[in-house]
């Protein structure tokens, strides 16, 4: 089972075609929205929700997040001991949503308290993919943070919102099914 994480743009017509393309590895993909602007509701409601799916299935969950999902999916999936897949992850909300969202000063707030060194805790956990031609974050940035922890792979064509997941969708599932 995977559970998809939207970005910052939930209504994204490319949502429901990653949703798609992640049923060709796995054909049970739960879409869990949440609000993108209330980061404490939307840590409570997306750990909630999390665990229901969990709970719900004997199989392997992975999370799997693009931008501002990527970033939730980091963190749901160490907090809830499941495998993470974060795709172009928006790092530092806290920095670059500020004209967005209500309360991006509580991207930071939950940063800190999130677990001392989680990500050490959480390596080899999650597997990151990067776009070169990300017209909005700063991908380097991202692979400097994560690359001690996790595998992180370049893909040199597709843009932030990374419309197209099929050139990596057999590492995904060989990532899922390392156990």
């Amino acid at each position: 089972m995977i559970i998809y994480l939207h970005g910052f743009d939930s209504t994204s017509p490319g949502n429901h075609e990653k949703v798609l393309q992640l049923q060709f590895i796995d054909p049970d993909v739960r879409f869990l929205s949440y609000s993108t602007l209330h980061p404490r509701h939307d840590m409570q409601h997306l750990l909630k929700e999390t665990d229901k799916v969990i709970k719900s299935t004997k199989e392997p969950v992975l999370i799997c997040g693009v931008g501002l999902g990527g970033y939730w999916a980091e963190r749901i999936g160490f907090l809830c001991n499941i495998r993470q897949v974060m795709i172009n992850p928006n790092l530092f909300p806290y920095e670059n949503m500020t004209d967005k969202i209500d309360r991006p000063e509580e991207y930071l707030d939950i940063a800190t308290k999130c677990i001392k060194d989680f990500r050490s805790k959480n390596k080899d956990n999650a597997l990151v993919i990067l776009s070169r031609n990300d017209e909005i974050l700063d991908n380097q940035r991202s692979a400097d943070e994560l690359s001690p922890y996790y595998t992180v792979i370049w893909d040199e064509v597709q843009t932030h919102k990374f419309k197209s997941l099929s050139e990596h969708l057999f590492k995904i599932k060989a990532f899922n099914s390392k156990i």
